[in-house]
């Protein structure tokens, strides 16, 4: 299973997605792979309560229309970040992570030994349902499936050149909606403090030669991102459809609104 993602992002292209937070189904899914112009989706396992019987018929809509799609998850324990891989999930972003020893033990829970302790189960779409051998397996997945480690807190910043040195680590994602606040400037997102936490995300991946990502609040915020080497965007979400949707349409038909 090859990412559109992780290829792009290796070939240093623009990634353009769409996250999925619970009012998105499986159908809405096939459209937007139909007729959106995005390389893919993340659905949220953080806020949303999307369980993982609903995440399975969210994935195999997106397999059907040709959207790559990742998860993002807590790093509570290892089935919450191991389970989204075996459904078929390209990979997981890690959310609030503080330390080292999260960043560590997430990669732990995503990857198979060596790399890893990740447990193996062979009757998913991940193996082809068993028709991938184990060996050959082990050794794609390691390779193929990517973790993703969001910087949204001073102490992820503080920390960000280890981060994105770290093995296992593909690339970095800013929350700016956290991060603005645990930096004092709710909703600020290009306060200085938060411009000094985008240059240092910037130079740490550089460094690393890896890539880095953003959830773009406007398209302000996302060009400036752009100019400091982002290369995945997140444009909007479900909930951004619908809300700009009643409100067009509030607007086209505003003599039946009286």
């Amino acid at each position: 299973m090859s990412s559109v993602i992780k290829e792009r992002l290796a070939a240093g292209q623009i990634v353009r997605t769409m996250h999925v937070t619970g009012f998105i189904k499986p159908r809405a899914l096939e459209m937007l792979g139909l007729v959106g112009n995005f390389h893919g989706v993340w659905i949220d396992q953080e806020h949303a309560a999307i369980a993982h019987a609903e995440l399975e018929s969210l994935l195999i809509a997106c397999r059907a229309s040709g959207l790559d799609a990742f998860a993002r998850v807590a790093p509570t324990d290892y089935a919450t970040v191991m389970r989204p891989m075996e459904t078929g999930c390209s990979g997981v972003m890690i959310a609030q992570v503080r330390t080292m020893e999260e960043v560590q033990r997430a990669i732990e829970w995503a990857k198979y030994p060596p790399m890893g302790r990740r447990g193996f189960f062979g009757g998913n779409v991940e193996t082809c349902f068993g028709n991938v051998d184990m060996a050959t397996h082990v050794v794609n997945a390691n390779r193929e499936r990517w973790v993703a480690i969001q910087i949204e807190t001073p102490e992820a910043v503080e920390i960000a050149e280890q981060i994105a040195a770290t093995e296992g680590v593909d690339w970095l994602f800013v929350g700016p909606a956290d991060l603005s606040v645990t930096l004092g400037v709710p909703g600020d997102f290009l306060h200085p403090k938060c411009v000094d936490a985008l240059k240092r995300v910037a130079a740490a991946t550089k460094k690393a030669g890896k890539a880095w990502g953003t959830l773009s609040r406007d398209p302000e915020h996302a060009l400036r991102c752009r100019e400091l080497g982002c290369q995945l965007f997140s444009i909007f979400g479900d909930i951004d459809c619908l809300r700009i949707g009643l409100t067009a349409l509030e607007q086209r038909f505003a003599a039946l609104m009286d």
